[in-house]
């Protein structure tokens, strides 16, 4: 690392739309904004425009619930038709309670909602997390190479509350150019002790620190620029972040 790093939010960007070339947007607002990409950066992309750019928009109209999704929403005081959305995007149902319903999404991720949100949404829709985050922040990564000729790095951030602490926080559902994970094991701290469990997750912490500049409200600065980052690791999927059944003590 530089010790010091820089985090621009990039302004001017229109509202996302199905079918969009998020690279061209993205590029054309980092120009704009004087704010051009380098190699070695880093651009930190909210889910949400991902999911629209990508169509992963649900008119709720159009959803029949289910048996099950109508005993859920009972249980939970919400709308049956999003509850079902949320099944058909889950692989099994964690906790429940009223105002929550905590799933497995079919991708691994254990989160409220599945990931299934339905704020700055049209009414009566609800969207839903890109089908193959990694593959999308890959085809991002490539586009913007082509048309900046910078090689960068990219994160796919979404907003996720932890299971003992309040307040959410960004993660990485996405990544593509960088090491999700840095193994710091057999390295030496300050007292030549080599360190036994320490697995940075670079990707998170990234995504973390572009989520203070977009906000969760009406801030509408879905991409961040980062800029003073190193790593020396090869390239990891955020896929890589999610621990195995086997390795989890709280399943």
């Amino acid at each position: 690392m530089t010790g010091r790093l820089d985090l621009a939010a990039i302004p001017g960007l229109k509202l996302v739309e199905p079918g969009d070339d998020l690279g061209a947007l993205i590029a054309a607002a980092c120009a704009r904004a004087d704010l051009p990409l380098a190699s070695g950066d880093v651009v930190v992309v909210a889910q949400k425009i991902v999911s629209k750019a990508e169509g992963r928009r649900v008119d709720l109209a159009a959803v029949a619930p289910s048996p099950d999704a109508i005993r859920l929403a009972a249980a939970t005081g919400k709308d049956a038709r999003l509850v079902e959305v949320i099944l058909r995007e889950s692989v099994r149902v964690v906790r429940t309670r009223p105002g929550a319903l905590i799933v497995q999404h079919r991708l691994g991720f254990v989160m409220a909602h599945g990931g299934v949100d339905q704020s700055n949404v049209e009414k009566d829709c609800a969207l839903l997390l890109p089908a193959d985050p990694d593959g999308s922040a890959a085809a991002l990564r490539a586009r913007l190479r082509d048309l900046t000729g910078a090689t960068v790095g990219v994160v796919i951030n979404d907003s996720a509350g932890r299971a003992w602490r309040r307040g959410t926080v960004g993660i990485a559902l996405g990544a593509a150019g960088l090491p999700s994970l840095l193994d710091l094991r057999g390295r030496p701290d300050l007292f030549g002790r080599p360190l036994e469990v320490t697995v940075v997750g670079f990707a998170d912490e990234i995504a973390a620190a572009a989520s203070l500049l977009m906000g969760q409200a009406d801030e509408a600065r879905p991409v961040v620029r980062v800029r003073g980052l190193g790593w020396s690791a090869p390239p990891l999927p955020a896929a890589a972040i999610l621990r195995p059944a086997a390795e989890d003590l709280f399943r």
